[in-house]
């Protein structure tokens, strides 16, 4: 693969064959072998998996009416009625399907070795964005990881754990809650301190310093998300006689293009860096469009209480009013997709991005 030192067979066959037996430790997972060793996750409460749980903050999820579609039942603290874009990611790489949240203390190494969620709701690019909630800032996600490395060392000894993390892909979800947590809400003096495009180019600075980050630690596979339509968001909507708002969709396409370009000119410049957008502007524009063509009825509300403001605790205490059919809706409550978008998503961009790591 190009980028990528090519290892002695029998290297690569130990490798392998250790993950497959961690694999194998955890029943009812279809056993593949797999040229992506593991599934490594940071960002927001789009692909949060549980991490907020053990933070003392209001932004959590691990209560019904979340999780009702989830196997087992289970409010894991993922802000999804089941599983989000990057279990199935995991599913599609042949490793678990799920990535379980670090924090999780139902979960050990031998369960992280091929699939872990450092991300934290609420968080952002910008560390004023998690203090917001009293969040786990991304540069203490990337303390975890640097703690997790050294766990996995323990684990497999240093070298396997090395070639582990330089052919696992990294998936990265974040950006929007520095717009409308943070600077479009006046939360912080950011809205003071910056224009929208400056604090865009000062968050794509800060995108292009963990990218530089990750690779020093030895990622070199990784797929960066891109904003969506946020001005579409049911909880945007709701305070804008349900149109969407221009001015944050117009944020969000500007920071995709700064990030793309960023993006661009990182993995010309790091040897071995395979780095990409995953754009999904345009795909989830279209969705929200044109829903029925992918079976949806619901756009602009969420299928949790009323569906225009409710998440978190509020999505709970308006419970009886919750759909009963979450597969008609885009949205689960009013900012974040059901597990049926979720999936559709994931497979579009399985498909238009991270099937090139494979």
């Amino acid at each position: 693969m190009a980028g990528v030192a090519t290892m002695p067979v029998a290297a690569s066959s130990t490798r392998f064959l250790l993950l497959s037996l961690l694999l194998l430790s955890s029943p009812a997972v279809a056993v593949v072998r797999a040229r992506v060793t593991a599934l490594i996750v940071f960002g927001d409460s789009t692909v949060d998996a549980g991490n907020n749980n053990a933070v003392p903050t209001a932004v959590r999820s691990n209560f019904p009416p979340y999780g009702r579609d989830f196997p087992g039942g289970r409010a894991t603290g993922r802000f999804c009625n089941g599983r989000v874009a990057t279990d199935f990611y995991s599913e599609a790489f042949g490793l678990r399907p799920f990535v379980p949240a670090y924090l999780d203390p139902a979960y050990g190494m031998r369960d992280f070795a091929v699939g872990v969620c450092f991300a934290s709701a609420g968080s952002g690019l910008d560390a004023a964005t998690a203090g917001v909630f009293s969040v786990i800032p991304l540069s203490k996600q990337v303390d975890y990881f640097r703690e997790y490395k050294a766990r996995l060392a323990d684990l497999l000894g240093a070298a396997e754990a090395r070639e582990v993390v330089a052919d696992a892909v990294f998936a990265i979800s974040i950006g929007t809650n520095d717009f409308i947590e943070n600077y479009f809400a006046l939360t912080t003096a950011r809205f003071l301190e910056f224009t929208v495009g400056d604090y865009t180019d000062f968050l794509v600075g800060l995108a292009r310093s963990f990218l530089v980050e990750l690779y020093g630690l030895g990622a070199r596979k990784i797929g960066f998300t891109g904003l969506g339509a946020m001005g579409c968001l049911p909880i945007e909507r709701g305070r804008r006689v349900m149109l969407c708002i221009e001015e944050y969709n117009a944020a969000s396409r500007s920071f995709n293009a700064k990030l793309r370009a960023m993006v661009d000119e990182l993995t010309g410049s790091l040897p071995g860096a395979q780095f990409r957008v995953a754009e999904v502007y345009d795909f989830f524009t279209g969705i929200l469009q044109n829903p029925s063509s992918y079976g949806f009825v619901k756009v602009a509300r969420g299928c949790c209480g009323t569906g225009l403001y409710e998440m978190g605790y509020t999505c709970s205490e308006w419970d009886a009013l919750t759909c009963a059919d979450a597969n008609r809706y885009v949205f689960w409550d009013a900012v974040h997709p059901t597990e049926r978008a979720n999936k559709i998503i994931a497979e579009y961009l399985m498909n238009t991005t991270f099937s090139h790591f494979l």
